[in-house]
């Protein structure tokens, strides 16, 4: 079974290097002015860092020019596709067939990559995209496990990509336009509101009785009606790699450091994990219930396997609360380590990003292991014993714990709420 490629959201400089560190082979980054994801914080010369950074590991950067153009768009892009080529990204990620023009006129040895907002869900449309040019499909997400075969089958040239993990949106392949009505911001040029996830009442209009409008009851907080799950499919990966696709896509460009490391471990864990043959399956499937399980302590919103299965009829939408949850939170990440004068003894600087209290049991989170322990008391740059530390600033605490912790710089503390 060949291995698919990670492929990991990066909305930031910081983010790009974290989703290497756990374990990604790819991530896909954007200008805000021409990504649907408006508020990342990459510019020209973050964007030209990342692809240094990466290409140094050996790893690859996806660029994502995936709105849905305006004429007003075009005045600025052939300057920015002319600066991009200078970095030599490894694709170009497009929806709209007037930039995909332009990318193959301005750099036509790049490889070009079919958003996801395209919905493609059948082969002909493939066999369509693959004579403009395009060498890689994200699939729509409405494609069934079905589909995904029977168009590998049909077009086996082409690479085939699918969303595996995040947020769903509740409209066809994230084509929605509440936004743009409701808050005068486009979802489809990167500046969703989410009106899906607002709290709504819901009213009946009988034909006959026009005006009279009848509540459906719920609760006094109304009803979370167009509120998807989140999808996750983690248990169905092996059935994914035999369908034919060749790279895993995570979704989270706006997602925390937190959220973005312990989703790309627990995926690249399970894809190292399934990809060799083993006779061993009880383990292998027991394995891979506790990789499911980490995803659990990230927040999300209940989670479904969305149209892969065709089977979960009403479960992909969660009506009762639209907020994102986890018994777990992020409390802190490792910024440094050095070794302590005492024996069996190190030394790890702490950034909080929550309160911490000595004494709590923690787990610190590597890009391999995760250690549970308690810290003692944490000590302010001048020195000084503290017993709790906060978030909210740049402040760094040193923290002693055991020498047999493989703590690195980038790994993250976490706790039970």
């Amino acid at each position: 079974m060949k291995k698919p490629q990670l492929l990991a959201p990066a909305g930031s400089l910081k983010k790009l290097k974290i989703a290497f560190k756990y374990g990604a082979d790819a991530v896909y980054i954007g200008l805000p002015a021409y990504s649907l994801r408006a508020k990342t914080d990459f510019d020209l010369k973050s964007i030209k860092a990342g692809i240094d950074y990466a290409h140094k590991l050996g790893k690859k950067v996806y660029i994502t020019i995936n709105i849905f153009a305006y004429n007003r768009h075009f005045k600025l892009l052939p300057q920015y596709l002319k600066q991009i080529k200078k970095y030599q990204p490894d694709a170009i990620i497009v929806s709209d067939p007037g930039v995909l023009a332009m990318v193959k006129k301005i750099l036509p040895q790049m490889a070009i990559h079919l958003s996801t907002q395209m919905n493609t869900l059948n082969y002909e449309a493939v066999k369509f995209w693959q004579k403009q040019g395009v060498s890689r499909i994200i699939l729509g997400r409405e494609a069934s496990l079905k589909d995904i075969i029977e168009i590998h089958k049909k077009v086996p040239k082409m690479e085939l990509e699918i969303f595996v993990h995040g947020a769903m949106c509740m409209s066809y392949s994230g084509r929605c336009y509440l936004s743009a009505w409701q808050s005068g911001r486009s979802a489809n040029l990167g500046l969703c509101t989410q009106p899906c996830r607002w709290n709504y009442k819901v009213y009946l209009e009988e034909e006959l009785r026009p005006g009279e409008m009848i509540p459906i009851e719920t609760d006094q907080n109304g009803t979370y009606i167009m509120n998807s799950k989140d999808l996750n499919l983690m248990a169905h990966l092996a059935d994914l790699i035999k369908a034919g696709l060749i790279s895993f896509k995570i979704e989270g460009r706006t997602k925390s450091i937190y959220y973005l490391a312990v989703a790309v471990r627990a995926y690249r864990q399970a894809i190292d994990l399934i990809t060799p043959k083993t006779k061993n399956q009880k383990a292998q499937k027991q394995n891979l219930k506790l990789l499911e399980q980490e995803l659990n302590k990230i927040d999300n919103r209940g989670y479904t396997t969305g149209f892969l299965l065709g089977n979960e009829s009403y479960n992909r939408e969660e009506f009762k609360t639209s907020k994102a949850m986890s018994d777990w939170e992020f409390v802190g990440e490792i910024i440094k380590t050095q070794k302590s004068q005492k024996a069996q003894k190190q030394i790890i600087y702490i950034r909080p990003h929550n309160a911490l209290d000595a004494g709590e049991e923690v787990e610190i989170i590597t890009p391999n292991n995760t250690y549970k322990t308690k810290f003692k008391e944490f000590f302010s740059e001048k020195g000084k014993s503290l017993a709790k530390i906060r978030g909210g600033t740049e402040d760094v605490y040193q923290v002693e714990i055991s020498s047999k912790y493989d703590i690195v710089d980038m790994s993250l503390i976490r706790k039970k709420k």
